[in-house]
């Protein structure tokens, strides 16, 4: 059996295997060396971090992060009344706690889930109840004043969660032998799937209400709600069709014979296996719902992008937009940074069960 190269020989021939290689593997590492340095002097040594507008005009050759320390709480709560955003601060903190303890695999046991449906149920209620007011002796809040990041992730997971199911069915619908059934699921996944989410905005926003006897009225942010809902549910269910594809005929006819209705055999036996199939089309997904949340703001509704674009308002400070992107782009990245790699060690983790490997926690 040949020895194994080392992997630092391996890298040394990647990099510098040849004339060229080496040539621009120097070149590439000469300009992100002066790349990094022109950052850090822009970005932390010539940069002003009091929150003072006049010092950050006067030292222009750098970063002003006065505007984010001056602004950030607009940029991460929106309109949300600035005396009680420990309201939504909190509501957040609860959901994104609730996400973390989901991860983990110790949950995932039969005595886990039922502790888990409870604290999902309360976390989702106690966000709203934050979020609303009006009941507990908490102020009323519109949501028209709702902003900033806990819209973005209270959107994305609701987008995500309730289009899950709906993909589901039309994915299945898709594979139906019923020509009813499996025309009318075709339509509305390749109609959808050709529209814009903007253009489902608009219309959930301003037709959708036109259509409403006079005396019905749908809050605007469960408008907007049904529309991304409806919208991710089409490219779901092609993602869980994909999933349903690579299911081996064997595993229908083992539901059948254990005298499954088709139902049950979708539920315990072959969706199961597909979602397994599709975990980085499903992550996929995920990350493009929490990037498309910016897109509510067309429709007066002002997630992590548009309070900045609040922020950016005040004529003092608009000139440092870069710093407020950069800053509303590091949380972005963050979280989908976490998003991707946990997707990736839970593939693995799967992977390696299947092979009754033993599974270390991430």
């Amino acid at each position: 059996m040949a020895n194994k190269i080392p992997r630092s020989i391996q890298i040394w021939k990647a990099f510098f295997g040849s004339p060229l290689a080496s040539v621009l593997t120097l070149g590439l590492m000469l300009c992100f060396a002066l790349l990094g340095w022109w950052v850090w002097k822009w970005g932390i040594l010539d940069a002003t971090f009091t929150k003072d507008f006049l010092t950050c005009m006067q030292h222009r050759d750098g970063a002003c992060w006065g505007f984010v320390a001056e602004k950030w709480r607009l940029i991460l709560f929106g309109r949300f009344p600035y005396e009680i955003q420990w309201r939504p601060a909190l509501g957040t903190g609860l959901v994104l706690a609730m996400l973390v303890i989901t991860a983990f695999p110790a949950t995932w046991t039969k005595t886990g889930a039922k502790w888990l449906c409870a604290g999902w149920v309360f976390s989702l209620v106690a966000f709203f109840v934050l979020m609303r007011g009006g009941i507990f002796g908490l102020q009323k809040i519109d949501t028209d004043s709702w902003g900033g990041l806990p819209l973005t992730i209270i959107l994305t997971l609701l987008g995500m969660t309730l289009s899950t199911p709906l993909g589901a069915l039309l994915a299945i619908g898709r594979r139906s032998k019923m020509a009813v059934v499996r025309t009318l699921s075709i339509a509305y996944i390749e109609l959808i799937r050709g529209v814009p989410l903007i253009t489902v905005l608009f219309v959930a926003s301003f037709i959708f209400p036109l259509l409403l006897p006079p005396t019905w009225r749908v809050d605007a942010f469960w408008r907007i709600v049904a529309g991304i809902v409806l919208f991710q549910a089409a490219y779901m269910a092609e993602t869980i069709r994909g999933g349903l594809q690579t299911i081996p005929q064997g595993q229908f006819e083992v539901a059948d014979s254990l005298g499954l209705t088709k139902l049950q055999g979708y539920l315990y036996i072959i969706l199961p296996q597909a979602f397994v199939a599709v975990i980085p089309a499903f992550v996929n997904s995920l990350l493009s719902t929490f990037m498309d949340t910016s897109l509510v703001t067309i429709v007066s509704m002002y997630d992590l992008t548009g309070s900045l674009r609040l922020a950016l308002g005040d004529p003092n400070w608009r000139y440092f937009f870069l710093e407020g992107y950069l800053f509303i782009a590091f949380i972005y990245f963050v979280f989908s940074l976490i998003m991707s790699r946990y997707s990736i060690w839970l593939e693995k983790r799967i992977e390696n069960q299947k092979h009754g490997k033993v599974l270390q926690p991430a």
